[in-house]
């Protein structure tokens, strides 16, 4: 599978994804796929039991913005904000390809803070984390 076909599968699995359309988000995956929650210790062991884990979030996300895809090859990163009620968490997706399907997943999810007053006259502050153009 080449850059092109990846990128536009990964569009597609976030757009179903943001949808709630668990079957089309998950067909990007490998059965075999392995998807690691390191900030949880978490690492979820196929594409079934990862679907189902998805599935049954009590807090479902409410949408998501993608800030950026970024890859080539085997490897590509998705920076994404995921909206959970009322909530958001900033999160970077690692997706490894084999034979055109994801076979493994690491994702990062971090709370969104203030930036402090102190560092002001060095930066350029965005509106919500949309990235600079």
């Amino acid at each position: 599978m080449n850059d092109k076909a990846i990128r536009a599968a990964l569009d597609h699995h976030w757009a179903a994804s943001a949808a709630g359309d668990l079957l089309a988000e998950h067909a990007i995956y490998h059965d075999d796929a392995i998807c690691e929650y390191p900030q949880s210790g978490e690492v979820i062991h196929g594409r079934r039991n990862l679907q189902a884990l998805r599935g049954h979030h009590p807090g479902k996300p409410s949408g998501f913005t993608v800030r950026r895809i970024t890859g080539e090859g085997a490897v590509w990163v998705t920076e994404y904000m995921i909206h959970y009620e009322g909530k958001q968490a900033y999160t970077v997706s690692i997706m490894t390809f084999r034979d055109g399907k994801v076979v493994h997943e690491t994702q990062y999810f971090s709370d969104p803070f203030d930036a402090p007053d102190w560092r002001a006259e060095w930066v350029e502050r965005t509106r919500d984390g949309e990235p600079l153009r």
